[in-house]
């Protein structure tokens, strides 16, 4: 109550009731019939989308796993033992800095495609491991369990319950109404900030 600046178009929330909904689609059906995919197109787009603009969404996030070879020097700078979101936090908002763009559309592809390698890494960081790169042919929720959990020796066997799960838990998860992150995130974007540095500000407050 105290973060819910205004009515949001994007979801409604009334957690004592259960409710949760986006774009107007209650969460129970999206969780069933969707994907986080095709969630986060609805998110951004507000309808959902059809197989071609699926394809073409995802296909452009997917392009956009790799990272600059020099913001691994970022994660080397730490020390041993940092806090992955004070890592991952920092390194979004050096996004900017490495892909500066003004369009909207290619900074979300470039955020949500660079994420999962980010978070990634930065669990790899903490845990003292070598890091793992994308690897092309998998899907977004693939992708970030190989990076996860795969070596420079082996591939993580990725297990189809584990991507169903894990593809259920970021839907639920996807967007929050007005909560202290999001609110964040908006005030900080209404000064024209990049995505990436406000993304990081909203990082921040939900650390």
């Amino acid at each position: 109550k105290n973060t819910g600046s205004c009515k949001s178009g994007i979801t409604f929330l009334n957690g004592e009731k259960g409710i949760l909904r986006y774009r107007g689609y209650s969460i129970e059906d999206l969780a069933e019939k969707a994907t986080f995919m095709e969630v986060s197109y609805l998110l951004i787009n507000g309808e959902l989308p059809t197989a071609k603009q699926l394809e073409e969404f995802e296909g452009n996030i997917l392009d956009n796993g790799d990272v600059a070879e020099d913001i691994k020097k970022i994660y080397n700078a730490y020390p041993d033992g940092a806090h992955p979101m004070g890592v991952v936090a920092s390194v979004v908002c050096a996004l900017s800095a490495f892909y500066p763009t003004e369009k909207k559309e290619d900074s979300i592809n470039l955020l949500q495609g660079k994420l999962p390698t980010i978070a990634a890494w930065a669990f790899k960081s903490f845990s003292g491991k070598d890091f793992v790169a994308p690897k092309k042919g998998l899907s977004f929720i693939e992708n970030f369990l190989h990076m996860m959990f795969s070596t420079p020796e082996k591939d993580y066997e990725i297990d189809p319950v584990v991507v169903s799960a894990l593809d259920k838990l970021l839907i639920l998860h996807a967007d929050h109404e007005q909560n202290c992150s999001t609110s964040t995130v908006r005030i900080v974007g209404s000064s024209h900030a990049s995505l990436h540095s406000s993304v990081s500000a909203g990082i921040n407050a939900l650390w």
